[in-house]
């Protein structure tokens, strides 16, 4: 990892850091509010664009691999170009696609311009620390950086509302093309406020790791396509064989970055992050969390516009308690009890978190067929609730034993790695409930979500053991031992 070059602040700069901070926030929330705005759309935009059941999954899945693949990537074009051109690049090519994705008149064009956005998303989002550090000094870096977790967090609770109130408002006979269309005026307002950022780059230039960046898109591409639209109990030789195949890209992408760092150029992945002992773990931790989280989002919302044939609307405010418990934990989590507890409020999260998920599946099997499930209520706020107590430990704790060269490249991987288990969730449970559930059959549809959240617990406590794993240095007492 290059040095940050460290930039005095002028005046000018001084009195323009809160407006260029709401624009870097403001850019952050937006992608995630069009990951859970389009999530809560997606079957709205399949009963009017038509196509196979299964491109509901690469409505989700094709913004979030190129973004999981190509962030490392984008950090590093910050790197050497300027995060500031580089941000006010991103944020324009993702208003314009999503345009596109709003114009879209067929499904492969749709999931063909959520490609584009998911690509510029990772143009966007790496640039948002090293801005941050040239903009603050001293502890307001720690505050500006801070305030990056409740923006999310709100961004959290609006997501799933706003697709369901956009989509059934049918604003000028808009429907689902309003999902995307809201991310125009927020662009706008980044774009308007983007001038007050500094132009920020590294000293050195770092150079492209190309060759890498491909074979991790074509690796991650062929283990995640067989997965998506298919009975995982009955997949044939040839989608075995190309998981296969991209598992063999992966082996060989990994003695890749090997030989870059022998041989002294840069590789997409810092090496000396694996001389950690937790940090392979925190990775795998991250990778079943995220795939838990976004997975059982989409099943939720399949069975309830597909299964339960509840509106858009409805399903959108029903995830409302999911948002609303993650808000509030990850706010007391983060300011109360992650530095006095540390890795047991990690811990705690995904007991409450498997808790809530066995709560749902009580709830489905209980359920009758075709009727709104109304205790699920219930069971997401738990969900939520755990959700929001892991995700500020686990960063905490992952990045703690790090040195201060090697914590942007670890966030940078860290934040892929979360993409990417959202992108297998979205793939492997979607999976599970539709490969399990007959079209238009509520009664087969809750046996299929059944199976799907089961597979969500079994994920949840690969995540919990391998969390166990992770180095807690989070509290004096235990400095560089495991709790």
């Amino acid at each position: 990892m290059t040095a940050e070059r460290v930039l005095t602040p002028t005046p000018a700069a001084y009195r323009w850091r809160w407006p260029a901070l709401a624009a870097l926030l403001l850019g952050e929330a937006m992608n995630l509010l069009d990951a859970t705005i389009v999530q809560v759309a997606a079957p709205a935009i399949h009963a009017d664009l038509g196509g196979s059941v299964s491109d509901i999954q690469w409505f989700t899945t094709a913004y979030t691999l190129p973004f999981a693949v190509l962030l490392i990537t984008g950090g590093r074009l910050g790197d050497i170009a300027g995060r500031k051109r580089l941000f006010v690049l991103g944020v324009t090519g993702f208003m314009l696609a999503s345009v596109a994705c709003a114009m879209a008149p067929s499904v492969g064009l749709l999931i063909a311009f959520r490609v584009l956005q998911g690509g510029a998303a990772a143009v966007i989002i790496p640039q948002t620390i090293g801005l941050i550090k040239a903009m603050f000094t001293g502890p307001e870096v720690a505050k500006a950086l801070g305030s990056i977790g409740p923006v999310m967090g709100l961004a959290a609770v609006c997501g799933p509302v706003l697709g369901g109130v956009l989509t059934h408002a049918d604003l000028f006979g808009s429907s689902w093309r309003a999902a995307f269309l809201v991310n125009v005026p927020l662009s706008l307002v980044v774009l308007a406020l983007s001038p007050r950022l500094p132009e920020n780059r590294a000293p050195q230039r770092p150079t492209l790791d190309l060759t890498g960046t491909l074979l991790a898109m074509a690796g991650i591409g062929l283990v995640v396509h067989p997965l998506i639209g298919t009975d995982l109990a009955a997949m044939s030789g040839w989608s075995w064989g190309l998981v296969a195949a991209g598992l063999c890209l992966m082996t060989l992408f990994a003695v890749h970055q090997r030989r870059a760092a022998v041989a002294g150029r840069t590789p997409l992945v810092e090496p000396s992050l694996f001389a950690h002992r937790g940090f392979p773990a925190a990775l795998v931790t991250s990778t079943c969390f995220f795939a838990v989280t976004n997975g059982l989002l989409t099943v939720v919302v399949l069975q309830l516009q597909l299964g339960a044939g509840v509106g858009v609307l409805k399903a959108g405010l029903t995830l409302a308690p999911w948002s609303v418990g993650l808000a509030v934990a990850s706010w007391i989590a983060g300011a109360r009890l992650v530095g006095r507890y540390g890795r047991r409020v990690m811990s705690l999260g995904l007991g409450v978190l498997l808790s809530g998920a066995l709560s749902a599946i009580a709830v489905y099997r209980t359920a009758d067929a075709g009727s709104y499930p109304t205790p699920l209520l219930f069971a997401l706020g738990v969900v939520g609730l755990g959700v929001g107590l892991f995700t500020p430990a686990f960063f905490t704790i992952a990045l703690k034993p790090l040195r201060p060269q090697e914590i942007g490249s670890a966030a940078g991987l860290l934040n892929a790695v979360q993409q990417l288990g959202a992108t297998l969730g979205v793939a492997v449970l979607g999976s599970a409930y539709l490969g399990g559930t007959g079209p238009g059959d509520a009664t087969t549809g809750l046996r299929a979500v059944q199976w799907a959240v089961w597979a969500a617990i079994g994920l949840g406590t690969v995540s919990f053991g391998t969390s166990r794993m992770m180095v807690d240095t989070s509290a004096p007492a235990d400095a560089g031992a495991g709790r």
